[in-house]
């Protein structure tokens, strides 16, 4: 893996909340090349001025000056933020990865807060906030119009203090009322199980500082478990908001085993980065398909962009979030920073992912499993041996052995669980076993 040599760093592909991420801080050198538009700052002085003569209440001079820096920011787009005292000192002990929290990748949409994805295995996840849900309410507060590191304020807080959010939903009329109780996020990026023999599957909730090592410590796992190679591996995107992009880089190199992966286009050439594959697939050339939805954002779209240009891996699920821009922290001072977008992304084959997400090789819509009634399951199917004056069999009539019956029907629920369990999942599986007969018969032809 190469990388230019840049100062641009504290690269953020998510602001995850309840989430730790590695972060280097560093500020750009002063540049004298752009003069001061002193008729656009005559104006602001005459605004501040009038406003702190004839507002109705007196204002703190820092409060204006700090609002006018954040609006200055937050209107530039929804992933650029200021970064006060306390903002970031809690940005600096997310990198910790143990703080307070809910769980969610969030942005704003209509100026409400909507949820990108929610973070496995936290507050946000197990109350059931789903992608695509607005929050429209923080406890009794207002969200409209309101910025993202407010709302985070707000949703960050003590382990085990409750938070009330009012949701709303597409498909539902009424709003949803959730209660979360915050929690020390601590989140495990990487799970990984054998779906069945021979066939591997990897979720990654997010990515971290140390997902590329977690997810070959889980290849490893499942080779020692199929105590073989494995014939394909399903790799879970779905809901993953994103996070480090040496996470995201790490993850694309481990099947990738040549040529680019990922590289950034900002206005300043310190902005200009480039990551290329090292040698070596872990996966040993054995299908690969990765599964993403409207949730999959940010570095998973980098991951899903690289191994779809490359033709390692089969996309398939819906289209992605399509956030294709890079955040830079920049410190002000020892207490404040600002979190400003600096650069774009691209695929190997240049494609920009911004606002257009990654669109999947295989679409699979969203289907739910109902069981049937009880007196549909009563009525047993008609066979051969129901028909009046069917043939006899050679070996004679004998009724099937309990036991065989129960055998059958076991494996036909086996069969049919996962189908009703994850549909998407049961799908690639069905792909992985197809491309991995194609490529039994190469081999062999």
């Amino acid at each position: 893996m190469h990388l230019n040599k840049s100062i641009v760093t504290g690269v953020f592909l998510g602001a995850i909340i309840g989430l730790s991420s590695t972060i280097s801080f560093n500020a750009f050198a002063k540049s004298d090349s752009q003069h001061l538009p002193l008729a656009q700052l005559k104006k602001f002085s005459e605004v501040y001025t009038r406003i702190k003569k004839d507002y109705v209440d007196e204002v703190d001079d820092k409060k204006l000056i700090t609002d006018a820096i954040s609006g200055m920011l937050t209107g530039l787009d929804p992933h650029s933020a200021y970064l006060d005292k306390e903002a970031f000192t809690e940005l600096r002990e997310g990198t910790s990865g143990e703080y307070g929290g809910l769980g969610i990748e969030v942005g704003l949409e209509d100026g409400y807060i909507k949820v990108i994805s929610p973070i496995d295995d936290t507050p946000a996840q197990k109350a059931g906030l789903k992608s695509g849900d607005l929050i429209v309410r923080l406890n009794k507060q207002s969200v409209k119009d309101m910025s993202i590191s407010d709302a985070v304020k707000i949703m960050r807080g003590k382990p085990g203090e409750p938070i009330d959010l009012l949701v709303v939903r597409e498909g539902e009329s009424k709003r949803l009322k959730f209660t979360l109780i915050r929690a020390i996020i601590t989140s495990s990026s990487v799970k990984q199980r054998l779906i069945e023999a021979g066939y591997g599957y990897v979720r990654i909730s997010s990515f971290q500082s140390k997902t590329t090592s977690g997810v070959k410590e889980a290849l490893e796992k499942l080779k020692k478990e199929n105590k073989a190679s494995l014939k394909g591996l399903v790799l879970d995107l779905r809901d993953n908001p994103g996070g480090v992009l040496n996470g995201a880089v790490g993850v694309s190199d481990i099947f990738i085993t040549k040529g680019n992966i990922v590289y950034t286009e900002g206005r300043v050439a310190d902005a200009l980065m480039r990551y290329d594959a090292t040698s070596g697939d872990l996966l040993e050339g054995a299908p690969l398909v990765v599964l993403v939805n409207q949730g999959s954002a940010s570095a998973s779209e980098i991951v899903a962009g690289a191994l779809q240009d490359h033709k390692r891996a089969l996309i398939v699920g819906k289209k992605t979030f399509g956030k294709g821009s890079v955040q830079t922290i920049l410190p002000l001072d020892e207490t404040t920073a600002v979190k400003i977008t600096t650069a774009r992304y691209f695929t190997p084959s240049g494609r920009s992912i911004q606002a257009k997400g990654i669109e999947p090789d295989v679409l699979i819509a969203t289907l739910e499993f109902k069981k049937s009634g009880e007196k549909a399951d009563s009525i047993e199917p008609l066979s051969e041996a129901d028909l009046s004056g069917h043939l006899s069999n050679p070996n004679g009539d004998k009724p099937q052995k309990k036991s065989d019956i129960t055998s059958k029907k076991d494996k036909k629920a086996t069969k049919t669980s996962l189908a009703e369990e994850d549909y998407p999942l049961y799908e690639a599986l069905n792909l992985l076993k197809g491309m991995n007969l194609v490529q039994v018969m190469k081999k062999s032809g």
